[in-house]
């Protein structure tokens, strides 16, 4: 709606993951790095953890872009499975054909184990990523486990990436679930961004929608950073809102206000955000010193009442 009246290609502030639009902070690029690092040779499991809207699917994706045709992926996104649902998906994923009035624990394992194998005298890699970890039930985790206990000398033949929010850094605390947690050779917790890497966050989602002129005033990103505690994905959506904020007044800047006005549409659990911010300062300062006034007069006469006059 608004993207011509900016000088836009597209909305720069989608929250889909797109990893055109991905801003590697300092801590993103890490954590790919952290990625990459983990499905080396020896790698079995990749853990990355983050707080939900972080940006943790993006690194993933941009992960997934990196790879070729040598490389064969399983990207399960909802994980609320049991063993046998698991191991279906996975052959779903990675096109392994078997009866589904046959399937059982066993047979699904022993075929994905071939094609593991089969992979491996190829010369291709398999990797596993499940998004949203935090929802594995312990008894799925440890049939991930049996699953890499393929190998050769030198290497994994199934390797696994863990995604997931911080709870899933408690889970893998479980006592029975120590043998998974000591064949993490990788784990990365991601943070959100600070002031200069949100400043730096908007520039570049700016540029790659083909804006080169700066659309939000200094003040406007400072609240946008403050309302949205360095998160991308609430970023994302308190400024795609400011855009249209501003679009809708034809103003070609976004301004502190228009962010106001967002963060009072998107961030209704925040009254004292919206309710406040929804009239100028000055108005509230001149309402406050109404207040002062009416006090008083109203003291006055409650004086000489409690005296009995």
């Amino acid at each position: 709606m608004y993207t011509g009246f900016f000088g836009l290609n597209s909305a720069p502030f989608s929250i889909a993951p797109n990893p055109d639009f991905m801003y590697l902070s300092p801590r993103h690029a890490e954590a790919l790095a952290h990625l990459r690092y983990g499905l080396g040779d020896a790698g079995g499991f990749v853990l990355l953890t983050g707080e939900v809207g972080t940006g943790k699917t993006t690194v993933s994706r941009s992960l997934l872009q990196e790879l070729d045709e040598t490389t064969d992926v399983a990207f399960i996104l909802n994980p609320t499975l049991s063993e046998l649902e698991l191991l279906a998906a996975i052959c779903d994923e990675l096109k392994i054909r078997y009866r589904k009035t046959d399937a059982s624990l066993k047979l699904l394992g022993d075929k994905i184990t071939q094609r593991l194998q089969k992979n491996h005298d190829a010369g291709k890699k398999t990797i596993l990523i499940i998004d949203e970890a935090q929802h594995l039930q312990p008894a799925v985790l440890e049939q991930l486990r049996l699953l890499t206990n393929l190998e050769t000398n030198t290497k994994k033949l199934l390797q696994v990436i863990l995604i997931g929010q911080p709870e899933l850094q408690q889970l893998l605390q479980r006592n029975d679930l120590r043998q998974l947690a000591q064949r993490i050779t990788a784990r990365y917790h991601l943070l959100p961004l600070n002031l200069a890497e949100v400043q730096q966050y908007m520039r570049y989602r700016l540029q790659v929608a083909g804006c080169q002129r700066p659309v939000f005033s200094d003040k406007a990103v400072k609240k946008l950073f403050e309302l949205s505690g360095g998160i991308p994905r609430l970023l994302n959506l308190l400024a795609d809102r400011a855009l249209l904020a501003a679009y809708s007044q034809q103003q070609a800047l976004v301004e502190l206000t228009h962010v106001q006005r967002a963060a009072a549409e998107i961030l209704p659990s925040h009254p004292a955000t919206s309710q406040r911010q929804a009239l100028p300062n000055w108005l509230w300062q001149l309402l406050a010193l109404l207040g002062i006034i009416l006090g008083f007069l109203l003291a006055l006469q409650i004086v000489p009442i409690l005296r009995g006059e």
